[in-house]
């Protein structure tokens, strides 16, 4: 009977939160309409029928449905298909959560949702979005190992060839000019392009940032070898020569950055990125806030549609808000987990007392307290280290001082959050109200959603009070492929 009770109060409590979610977000939707025609260029009919045989396509079709599989169809029907991807991942949540309340079963059964989902909301800019591409270098189709453009095939299968990818939908023009340009220099370049680490070469990938303004960085990734520092330094000059001076000067490059690696990845701190001309950083706008991006920083790909994302975050962490001088305002201290160069922390710092971010990475801890600055925002703090260790006395500190916790958000990378940061989120009672956001929902993303909301478990030391999923709602971040962000909240 109790239990009924509790069901019956859940129910219209999500209710109560939906409708106020619509409400507050009614005006924004009905803002974001369909694009105008002719902003993108549509496939012939001949392209939007796709061969049965992958060896009827063109290699740009082929590439095209690898990086952008949904290509072929109508924005709205790529939002369909979006929608009915989250509805069955959401729906695969909630059969492990009736397995973990039944019966403890692991295995991925699918229920019936127990909380609304709301439409996928759309990205405001459909093509040519990314503000950040990597390219790689290899064979091409025509056998030139110096083709710079994307992946196809695998090292086993001894098939790769290198695809070209001015076609691609979600690359701006500019990244495009760039990559171009790169395959121009590293052809006229007396060097070898760095195919496989032990077969020898130099020149390997290069990655584009661009911001609205139009501002572009430019980061070349370069295989010493067995190349002496002098001789290193003379080919840099002549990269510098070729964008500044040379044919790559159409690219009007602001920044130019050189990483020395014998590694396939590396952080700054491992082998520092070297200025070669221009600015250290670029800079880009999130709703009203300054944010400053270096050349391994974290940023939304998506800069229109990261305003839809951090819009949808701040009404979910803050649903209770009050006019105070013609600003929203809501009090209390919010909690960033996760929170990278401190995006989602800043966008909400005008309408809490307090902001409390932590992050792992101090380099990314550096970015966020230059961001504050920057913006003049006085009332965040951010804490480097791990979340299991830092949070505890965070909390108790904030318990002392008589502060309020409004609402925790989350917003972790693909790898999803340490179980330890989950059993510390979920063993403090102060937490109530958790936002998790995740661009891979049905990856580690899910162990973490079951373990937030699984019974009581000593054995895994979650003896905190379990969360409920109340709300969902899926921001298109990535159009042309099956990808969205997805915003979760969680309440107890």
């Amino acid at each position: 009977m109790a239990s009924a009770v509790t069901c019956c109060r859940s129910v219209v409590f999500v209710k109560r939160k939906t409708l106020y979610f619509y409400r507050q977000n009614s005006k924004f939707l009905s803002t974001i309409g369909t694009v105008p025609a002719g902003q993108r260029n549509r496939p012939s009919k001949k392209q939007l029928r796709k061969p049965t045989c992958p060896e009827d396509l063109s290699w740009e079709e082929r590439l095209s449905d690898v990086v952008t599989p949904l290509w072929r169809l109508s924005y709205d029907e790529q939002l369909k298909v979006k929608q009915k991807n989250q509805k069955r991942i959401l729906s695969q949540l909630c059969g492990y959560l009736s397995g973990d309340l039944q019966t403890q079963s692991s295995s991925p059964v699918r229920s019936k949702l127990r909380f609304p989902v709301m439409p996928v909301l759309p990205s405001p800019v459909r093509d040519g979005y990314r503000n950040k591409s990597t390219f790689s270098v290899n064979r091409g189709v025509d056998g030139n190992p110096k083709t710079v453009g994307f992946y196809m095939g695998t090292g086993r299968g001894r098939n790769i060839v290198c695809i070209n990818g001015d076609h691609l939908l979600n690359m701006p023009e500019k990244h495009k000019l760039v990559a171009r340009c790169y395959q121009d220099f590293i052809c006229r370049s007396p060097l070898e392009p760095c195919l496989l680490f032990h077969t020898g070469g130099h020149w390997r990938e290069v990655t584009v940032r661009t911001n609205t303004e139009g501002h572009t960085m430019a980061i070349v990734y370069f295989h010493p070898q067995l190349l002496t520092p002098e001789e290193v330094a003379h080919h840099k000059a002549e990269l510098v020569e070729y964008f500044t001076r040379g044919p790559g000067s159409v690219c009007q490059l602001d920044s130019l950055l050189f990483q020395e690696s014998k590694m396939t990845r590396c952080t700054h701190e491992e082998s520092p990125y070297q200025l070669l001309y221009g600015q250290p950083h670029i800079y880009e706008e999130v709703l009203g806030f300054k944010f400053r991006i270096s050349a391994d920083a974290f940023f939304q790909v998506n800069q229109a549609a990261a305003e839809v994302l951090y819009r949808t975050v701040r009404d979910l962490c803050l649903p209770n808000h009050n006019e105070v001088g013609g600003r929203t305002r809501v009090g209390g201290t919010l909690l960033d987990v996760c929170c990278g160069t401190g995006a989602i922390g800043i966008t909400m710092s005008h309408r809490v007392d307090r902001i409390i971010g932590i992050e792992l990475i101090e380099q990314a801890v550096e970015d966020a307290r230059h961001n504050a600055v920057l913006n003049n925002v006085l009332n965040c703090e951010f804490i480097p280290g791990k979340a299991e260790v830092v949070l505890p006395g965070s909390m108790s500190q904030l318990s002392s001082a008589g502060g309020e916790l409004v609402a925790a958000v989350v917003n972790p990378s693909r790898a999803g959050l340490h179980h330890r940061v989950v059993r510390a989120l979920r063993n403090q009672p102060a937490i109530r109200r958790l936002v998790f956001v995740s661009c891979k929902p049905d990856g580690e993303a899910m162990r973490n959603f079951r373990e937030l909301c699984c019974a009581p478990d000593p054995q895994k030391k979650l003896t905190g009070e379990a969360f409920s999923p109340t709300l969902a709602v899926p921001v298109d971040m990535f159009p042309h492929t099956p990808h969205c962000e997805l915003v979760l909240l969680f309440e107890r």
